[in-house]
């Protein structure tokens, strides 16, 4: 008997995205897999038309909820409470499955593999005219296990399909690295990850972001890490980042000597 195709809940967060979710909007539409799809717009109570714009994508299935939120991460858990598809996948606003085939290839990795935990692939960054900028700094290894995160956010939260019944909401106490904290605990409960190859799965939409805002980031980040792979591993393997960061700018900025 042929197993039943899953059914891929996508969930995109928005607020006041009037601007950038025209094309993850036509990206989902465009979507060739022939089994259920359920698509949640989440929207933290935009002024700016936002939600009427997803509902008169005709995107089928769709579900539009705008309302107040506690931020991004809120958001997520709310569209997490109402999502019923055996895998879940954060789409944001701006940001685009790669191709039409998709949602096609990550079925076809669930079918043969017998339905791993994480389903996920590279991620190409674009600009606001969709033009390539190119791969982030860190790529997607071929085997994703749960030491892969110890170096930072090796898959992009987007590029990648979670078993639904393996996750959990995400923590609220870090505004700004909640993603990465629960993508580990995923992780950390998932018995096998497969990955769909080397062609792109998500084109993520390169904004960037303040330095004030990084910062804080990468601090809470540095606070997971701790927590969760310990505080001395995670000194020692941040001295390596500083040295290869410090190397590639000293290489950088060497001028050739005169002659």
């Amino acid at each position: 008997m042929t197993e039943p195709q899953p059914l891929f809940s996508i969930i995109t967060v928005t607020y006041n995205a009037a601007s950038t979710i025209g094309p993850t909007l036509s990206s989902v539409a465009a979507q060739t897999y022939g089994g259920p799809v359920e698509y949640i717009v989440m929207d933290g109570g935009s002024t700016d038309g936002t939600p009427d714009i997803a509902r008169r994508s005709g995107i089928e299935g769709i579900t539009v909820v705008s309302e107040r939120d506690r931020g991004l991460y809120d958001a997520m858990n709310k569209g997490l409470d109402r999502a019923r598809g055996q895998y879940v996948i954060f789409l944001n606003a701006g940001d685009t499955f790669h191709s039409p085939e998709v949602l096609a290839r990550y079925a076809e990795a669930i079918e043969r593999h017998n339905t791993p935990g994480i389903v996920y692939g590279q991620t190409l960054l674009v600009d606001s005219e969709r033009r390539p900028v190119g791969p982030r700094h860190l790529s997607a290894p071929e085997q994703l296990t749960y030491r892969s995160f110890a170096d930072g956010m090796t898959v992009c939260h987007q590029a990648m399909a979670v078993l639904k019944r393996i996750s959990s909401p995400y923590d609220l106490s870090y505004r700004f690295s909640a993603d990465y904290e629960w993508v580990l605990r995923c992780l950390q409960h998932s018995r096998a990850n497969v990955y769909v190859g080397p062609e792109p799965v998500i084109d993520y939409l390169n904004e960037g972001v303040t330095t004030r805002n990084e910062f804080r980031s990468l601090r809470e980040r540095f606070r997971i890490m701790c927590y969760y792979y310990g505080i001395l591993p995670t000194l020692l393997r941040h001295v390596r980042f500083a040295v290869r960061g410090l190397s590639r700018k000293l290489r950088t900025h060497r001028k050739p000597l005169s002659r």
